[in-house]
């Protein structure tokens, strides 16, 4: 009897096969799905030029074909492929922060990846700062691929991935059959190319560029203040609740989106606290009666110290105090606090700091959904 292939059999690892990246180039180059690491999160990617293939990843996330992707692309020159025009704050916003986590949108030429841009007239561009992944566009460069579109790894409206095992339990089981050569074939099944756990955590920041005053759409690492002191004017700010509606669309900008299985409710420290003193009881009360229950609600906060594994009944991760360091953690800790099944997850809302725009807006949008 032939075993049934398990997702790590598509786990390519440059660290112990030597050919790795090259046998992921060639998975593009064929019109394949590759799960590629780069600095901010995992994404899902397929040849750029190939609309077959592109197709593919929105079939594997169950995205919405509108939905524009974001292509990556391995320097400055090579993003020029995809544009009818390259405007000048798009021009010096690359040349400061490429490589890096920011994606402009531009004008696209209107022969190039129409479905990797969900059939608009603009593209969104990135060049990705992970040693992995320059790799991977290098070793692409040779199969004549101009870029790799690639939304995050993640089934859509889900948490983003930021370790190659979170693609896996993302894509688990998919594609497995009694034939496991016909199943690692399978230009629709999730290959996943290790990099390791990403550096930033979060998704790019994305710069709308097609207009006389550059938009910020989504906030990342680079904040507003980086971003217009490069930018060389004003950046306006098209905010989640009141989004800029001639503003292109762009990916991850929904009001809901990055959420887990459990709601998430946004409160301060000081309501949690409150909160938690009227329900506490009752919940431990449900626990103890029936501990294979397990508990029912996380709290996740950088303030509530004290609380840290009082009882079994309500789980507590402690969210990061530094910006940097809980955007890296972010989409991690969710996954993790989703995973103990609970229905509810109070987080506390991040400081009114710049530093915390990424956060900010990921937890926003997780809580709307």
């Amino acid at each position: 009897m032939v075993a049934h292939p398990t997702p790590a059999a598509h786990l390519l690892d440059p660290a112990t096969q030597p050919d790795a990246i090259e046998r992921a180039a060639q998975r593009l180059a064929d019109g394949g799905l590759l799960a590629l690491p780069t600095e901010t999160v995992y994404g899902l990617g397929a040849r750029a030029d190939d609309d077959a293939a592109v197709a593919r990843i929105f079939a594997a996330k169950g995205r919405p074909a509108d939905h524009p992707l974001i292509v990556h692309v391995p320097n400055q020159a090579a993003a020029l492929a995809f544009v009818s025009a390259f405007p000048p704050v798009a021009q010096r916003l690359t040349a400061a922060f490429w490589p890096g986590p920011l994606t402009v949108i531009v004008p696209r030429k209107l022969d190039m990846a129409t479905a990797a841009a969900g059939g608009h007239d603009t593209i969104g561009l990135r060049c990705p700062d992970h040693p992995v992944a320059r790799q991977l566009l290098e070793a692409c460069a040779k199969h004549n691929i101009l870029g790799v579109a690639a939304p995050s790894a993640n089934r859509f409206g889900r948490i983003s991935p930021t370790r190659a095992e979170h693609v896996i339990d993302e894509f688990a089981g998919q594609g497995d059959s009694p034939d496991a050569q016909s199943s690692l074939s399978s230009l629709g099944v999730v290959w996943v190319l290790q990099g390791g756990p990403c550096e930033v955590g979060i998704e790019s920041t994305i710069i709308d560029c097609t207009r006389a005053q550059p938009v910020l759409l989504r906030p990342g690492k680079l904040t507003l203040v980086e971003i217009q002191a490069v930018a060389g004017v004003d950046v306006l700010w098209s905010r989640p609740e009141a989004p800029d509606p001639s503003a292109p669309r762009a990916p991850g900008t929904l009001l809901s989106h990055y959420a887990p299985r459990a709601k998430v409710r946004l409160m301060s420290d000081a309501q949690i606290a409150s909160a938690l003193d009227v329900i506490e009881p009752e919940l431990t009360a449900a626990y103890l009666l029936d501990p294979s229950q397990g508990p029912r609600m996380a709290v996740y906060s950088r303030s509530l110290w004290a609380y840290r594994a009082k009882h079994k009944a309500i789980v507590h991760l402690s969210m990061p105090g530094d910006a940097a360091m809980a955007a890296h953690d972010l989409f991690a800790d969710l996954r993790e606090l989703d995973a103990t099944g609970v229905d509810l997850i109070w987080v506390e809302t991040p400081p009114d700091d710049p530093a915390w725009d990424g956060v900010r807006d990921r937890l926003n949008r997780a809580a709307a959904s």
